[in-house]
């Protein structure tokens, strides 16, 4: 598990300091109220609720317990409740499917409160580390971006203020900023708004042309473990300490488990919303982190949110909705590290280098690898391109997310392995003959070669050995295992390096789509006499899980 001093080291080595401090300004304005009578933190004038068929919930405090509280939402019959025990009331509205401003009013025997400007349309939680919290005004033609933004006044963003707690919390601690239209100060100026998450938002509503709303909820430098509830952790064995303790001891960046779940993400679970994206994983790969508990504690606090957001909702968020990632972009001008981040992205993926999988249903994925921006002035581990990390999301996520057609969504993958005992060569083929591929280089490749026919590549028996490309056609690369002295080779890997190539120019792309093979790491099955020989090849008819 992460520390405070794990924390500052890793910090002080990826040049954190600058999106953790530019950022902190809040822009707080309370939702109305009256009195003891008002509405959640999180609800405002200006706000995105998620459109039907599902139904949208708010909810909010007092006057007093058994009192009563009638919401009304313009042009549909008012729906009366009563205050519970713990001085709150909750109302379940009306599917809505139109694009045009609604207010609600909720009366109680001490007055009248209302949200005007209301939309209803896609709700999207934005939520990770430093990369989701990466600002506006800090991308590749910033300028360009913000003053574009105030052509999007049906997209309504939204961001929680950074806060940690020992226990669940039924509201957000703060806000840092309400729910506003997206214009030169909301999006760009010193309060901040995740530019991955508006930038996917902007392309979404291009194509879907209804309102989008957007929560970004993210904090710099924070591993999975403090996002995660004791629930899921308990399923991958992490230790759940005694938080109390730790939030009394937490520096500027939390990091034991389940802080801010507790304060940033559970407060937001009686909200009906679409789907979730998440950039995060960096803190996790790093030394002293263990990368390879990744594959059980993503798909697992991918598993708890959605139960908790289903349940919290009136079972109106969807149990298995939609959740987008980016897998980890390059770091260091150094392409001789192979841990770290190499192990992080496999991991990713619950080790199937793709996405959907058994594991992670409904899941949709950007390959970032190939966008490497080693000059950035906030450290390469913050790459100021993220136009094209919200282009490939926004790619999958139409597939995945709202089943639309929109082709082939996902870079090249490997799907069979051919031998060629004689030429010392392996033909890989990519999706079984069903794209064509782009070879832009003829590194990236390895095979590991080993003593033992058994090796899983982790011993000193073993070693990678680079395996360039010595062919292609359109939709197989032939690969040299030349320079491998020892007797086996037992694994294939591809792309697994922190910083694996240049910009765009990794070995294998889509034709259709652009999209970089994702990276990939394949134990393979060893010539024997239950393999088919022919002239010398060797077929390796089945794929085998690392």
């Amino acid at each position: 598990m992460f520390s405070t001093k794990m924390m500052i080291q890793f910090v002080r080595r990826s040049s954190l300091f600058a999106l953790l401090f530019t950022c902190v300004e809040c822009c707080i304005r309370p939702a109305p109220s009256v009195g003891n009578f008002t509405f959640a933190s999180y609800y405002g004038d200006h706000m995105v609720l998620q459109r039907g068929p599902k139904q949208a919930i708010i909810w909010g405090y007092g006057p007093s317990p058994g009192s009563d509280v009638t919401v009304s939402l313009s042009g549909e019959t008012p729906i009366s409740v009563k205050v519970d025990k713990g001085n709150t009331w909750k109302v379940k509205l009306a599917a809505v499917t139109d694009t045009k401003p609604h207010t609600i009013t909720a009366m109680s025997s001490s007055g009248t409160i209302m949200l005007s400007d209301v939309l209803f349309g896609d709700v999207w939680i934005c939520s990770g580390q430093s990369n989701m919290v990466f600002i506006m005004r800090h991308l590749f033609n910033a300028t360009e971006e913000i003053a574009d933004a105030v052509n999007y006044p049906d997209i309504r963003i939204f961001t929680v203020g950074m806060e940690f707690s020992s226990v669940p919390l039924s509201d957000l601690k703060s806000v840092m900023e309400s729910w506003s239209l997206p214009n030169k100060e909301t999006v760009g100026g010193d309060g901040f708004f995740s530019a991955v998450c508006f930038l996917y938002g902007k392309r979404l509503y291009n194509k879907l042309k209804y309102p989008i709303g957007l929560v970004t909820s993210a904090w710099g430098g924070t591993p999975i473990e403090t996002w995660s509830d004791t629930t899921a952790l308990k399923k991958c064995n992490i230790p759940t300490f005694d938080n109390e303790n730790n939030e009394n001891n937490v520096l500027w960046v939390p990091t034991a488990p389940s802080l801010l779940w507790n304060a940033m993400m559970f407060p937001l679970t009686n909200m009906t919303i679409y789907g979730a994206l998440w950039y995060q994983g960096e803190a996790n790969a790093i030394p002293p982190a263990n990368p390879n508990t990744y594959n059980c504690t993503f798909p697992a606090m991918i598993s708890s949110w959605r139960e908790t957001f289903h349940v919290n909702s009136e079972m109106q968020t969807d149990e298995q909705f939609p959740f987008g990632f980016v897998q980890l972009g390059p770091w260091k001008n150094d392409s001789s590290i192979t841990t770290g981040f190499p192990d992080l992205r496999w991991h990713q993926t619950a080790d199937y280098g793709y996405v959907p999988n058994a594991k992670m249903n409904n899941v949709f994925m950007a390959t970032a690898l190939d966008l490497p921006d080693f000059s950035s002035p906030y450290g390469g581990i913050h790459p100021r391109d993220k136009q094209d990390v919200a282009d490939r999301l926004l790619l999958s996520g139409l597939t995945v997310a709202y089943g639309r057609n929109a082709g082939k969504y996902q870079g090249p993958f490997p799907t069979k392995y051919f031998m060629d005992t004689q030429s010392k060569t392996y033909l890989i083929t990519y999706d079984d003959d069903s794209a064509e591929i782009d070879v832009r280089s003829e590194d990236g490749y390895e095979v590991c070669c080993s003593e033992i026919k058994t090796s899983d590549c982790s011993t000193e028996d073993s070693t990678w050995v680079a395996a360039p490309i010595t062919d292609h056609d359109k939709q197989t690369v032939s690969i040299s295992y030349k320079g491998c002295a020892s007797p086996y080779v037992v694994a294939i890997r591809y792309a697994w390096r922190e910083s694996p190539c240049p910009f765009k120019k990794c070995a294998v792309y889509s034709i259709e789509n652009n999209l970089p093979a994702p990276p990939f790491i394949q134990h393979l099955a060893q010539p024997s006499d239950t393999l088919l020989y022919h002239s010398g090849n060797v077929v390796i008819p089945e794929l085998i899980k690392h």
